[in-house]
């Protein structure tokens, strides 16, 4: 088979049925990070295969009040707090120490689905009932176009948000990568910059999906536990017994002298997970290698890419869009 008889991956495969196409017509579009074309739908932008995923999620999905959804902005830390999670939520049934962990012989994405990309992507009909209980899924969309079942039931959601700078280098190499796997074109920083600054970013713009969230955990602390990536890289130890707090599944006093905190910070690390054979060699089932979604995980990377005035611009547009909510970003 040559590779033109290769079928793209399921994220690349962008020709919708001719009433999804008259559907998109009527949205606002703009050029690609990975796709090559993104559309705004209820304000935020997303690839056609996403919107589809999002509008059959909205209309389907019945939350329980047990659920657990795990929520970011693309590339803020979604492997990571979705292999927290895991480890946390199901350290009973699967002991850290067990040897063949779920989280040492698969990817945190493949355990933890994203309900609009995953579970109800290319007309799937989820069967829930493979689920245990409490139900843990991954979620990108804004709060603001969640399933009203989410919104108004005890469902609890985890917010993890990175900052825009580091946020917007991941994002941008993230999708460069992709597009190189699948020999197209890579796109500019420069290009993707004015992309991100105007708000025409994956489940964008980037202040108004972190608003969203902010404010709900504000008004709501018992239903949004809102976490900040840099606070939890300074102090994982804390930020964990505070999420197993928030969750209802504290750490006894027993676990904590037994080292299991200790022991879910050290499986679920960036440098654990990157070196397993799982994360070096395997894939995805929508045909993604599961390498690239460990790259550095540090803090401070857009300081190798930022040019001065891309610096003040962003910086300025920060100022502008989170002066008035009280929110700050860390170590920019």
């Amino acid at each position: 088979m040559t590779t033109s008889q290769i079928s793209p991956p399921k994220y690349l495969q962008e020709e919708p049925s001719e009433e999804w196409k008259k559907f998109f017509s009527t949205l606002p579009k703009e050029k690609g990070w990975i796709e090559s074309t993104i559309y705004n739908y209820q304000g935020f932008w997303s690839s056609s295969r996403s919107i589809q995923g999002v509008i059959a999620f909205q209309q389907q999905f019945q939350a329980q009040d047990s659920d657990i959804i795990l929520v970011t902005s693309p590339k803020s830390g979604s492997v990571w707090l979705k292999s927290l999670l895991f480890a946390l939520v199901n350290r009973k049934n699967n002991p850290i120490s067990q040897q063949d962990h779920p989280l040492l012989v698969k990817n945190p994405h493949d355990l933890v689905l994203f309900l609009e990309l995953d579970l109800y992507a290319d007309d799937q009909v989820p069967d829930f009932s493979l689920f245990t209980s409490p139900r843990l899924m991954a979620t990108h969309v804004p709060f603001a176009s969640l399933p009203k079942s989410v919104q108004n039931s005890r469902t609890k959601l985890v917010y993890l948000c990175r900052n825009p700078k580091d946020a917007f280098i991941s994002m941008w190499q993230f999708a460069n990568n992709l597009r190189l796997d699948n020999h197209k074109d890579t796109n500019s920083i420069e290009e993707m910059f004015d992309h991100f600054c105007k708000g025409v970013s994956i489940y964008g713009p980037f202040w108004d999906h972190v608003l969203g969230y902010w404010k709900e955990s504000k008004e709501n602390p018992d239903k949004v536990f809102f976490l900040m990536y840099e606070e939890i890289k300074k102090q994982p130890k804390i930020y964990l017994k505070r999420l197993a707090e928030f969750l209802k599944c504290p750490f006894s006093k027993e676990e904590e002298n037994c080292g299991v905190v200790d022991e879910i910070l050290r499986l679920c690390s960036f440098g654990n997970l990157r070196n397993l054979e799982v994360n070096v060699n395997g894939k995805m089932l929508t045909g993604i290698a599961n390498k690239n979604f460990f790259r550095q995980g540090e803090v401070g990377d857009w300081k190798n890419y930022f040019t001065v005035e891309m610096n003040d611009k962003l910086n300025h547009i920060i100022e502008q869009k989170f002066q008035r909510c009280g929110l700050k970003f860390l170590y920019i």
